[in-house]
């Protein structure tokens, strides 16, 4: 994180400057106060969160990187500068817009690629692709230089490559959703829902199993794999026909164990539910040799996992929460930074909270 927030999800951006406004929807108070004293009955992991308020681009304005496959401009992303301080959002202005280079040097071909996670890394931005199922194209995680060339590509894990057939692999848009660094420069990416090897996705009646995948930031190997049991929905759509979802869509890690997820479900007729979970990666099975966690007699411990903040739960309304990032505000305070996906729909917004952190884990 530097003193510019680069999001770390899909946001949409169409110009360079923003009028927009400070709103604060639902029954939270700027100021109230969230607090997670013992997640998983470790009092050392306790967080404490405190509202600041929600800022909202207006659809069509803005966004950091774009999930746009390269169709509606080349893939990209934004740098922005977020106005913050202790009494919330004041604004949020674009700095510059970078496009994104295939291997060849060239921007991306229509529908190569589909961004979703940027992070500022030692050597780099360390960005992601979700891959498509449905077109057999991998997703993948590389590092770029500043002005967007390519520099170098993870490896994908055995098993991770979507199928004809749908017998392993990647679900189609239910994949690399997420990317984290570490302290120590360790990499953490997470799969929105599980591999079709590993079991259903998520329903009304049951959770789906992710996997979080850890690489060497250095040398792009990939050094485990866990678990991570996404919830099963938690809202019906209002139609019995009406679709609905639940996914992990960001990581975000706040030491080398330990780090906050989001779960973003969706309902038709209802919108989004926003969960924010706190997982912790210690003592958790290193999965990375288990081909098939559907068909495995091993014994397998995933990661644990604490609920800190609900969105829905404390008043607020969010759209496609996408993207979390830690940051600064202007008198010093650490904040947490949550954001939107619009989906390129004047029906959903480009949004941004922020919430200052008055405790977080200690190592």
């Amino acid at each position: 994180m530097t003193k510019r927030f680069l999001a770390a999800a899909a946001f949409v951006l169409l110009s360079s400057t923003v009028t927009a406004s400070t709103t604060d929807i639902g029954a939270t108070d700027i100021g109230a106060i969230f607090e997670t004293a013992c997640p998983f009955g470790d009092c050392a992991a306790g967080i404490s969160l405190s509202y600041l308020s929600e800022f909202v681009i207006p659809t069509g304005h803005y966004l950091a990187i774009s999930d746009d496959r390269s169709e509606r401009g080349p893939a990209r992303f934004y740098e922005l500068d977020v106005d913050l301080d202790a009494s919330g959002f004041k604004g949020v202005s674009i700095v510059k817009q970078v496009t994104l280079k295939d291997k060849n040097g060239a921007p991306f071909a229509a529908r190569t690629v589909d961004p979703e996670s940027i992070r500022l890394g030692k050597d780099g931005i360390y960005w992601g692709s979700e891959g498509d199922g449905k077109a057999l194209l991998a997703p993948f995680v590389r590092v770029a230089s500043p002005d967007g060339s390519f520099v170098r590509e993870f490896k994908l894990p055995e098993g991770f490559a979507p199928t004809a057939d749908k017998s392993t692999g990647i679900r189609d848009n239910l994949a690399f959703e997420d990317i984290a660094i570490a302290p120590s420069g360790d990499v953490f990416v997470g799969v929105e829902a599980a591999l079709y090897q590993d079991g259903p996705k998520s329903s009304l009646m049951s959770g789906s199993l992710s996997r979080i995948v850890r690489y060497d930031g250095a040398t792009g190997e990939p050094k485990a794999e866990y678990v991570y049991p996404v919830s099963p929905i938690p809202q019906a759509a209002t139609k019995a026909d009406g679709g609905n979802d639940n996914g992990m869509s960001e990581i975000l890690a706040l030491d080398d164990h330990r780090l906050l997820a989001v779960e973003r479900s969706y309902a038709q007729g209802f919108g989004n539910n926003i969960k924010i979970m706190m997982i912790d990666l210690a003592d958790a099975t290193d999965v990375s040799t288990i081909a098939s966690l559907a068909q495995n007699d091993q014994r397998v411990v995933p990661v644990r996992k604490s609920q800190v903040l609900d969105l829905r739960a404390i008043g607020l309304v969010p759209d496609n929460i996408e993207a979390m990032s830690l940051g600064r505000a202007k008198d010093g305070a650490e904040v947490l930074i949550l954001g939107s996906d619009n989906n390129f729909s004047t029906s959903q917004k480009t949004q941004f909270y922020a919430f200052k952190i008055l405790s977080r884990p200690q190592q």
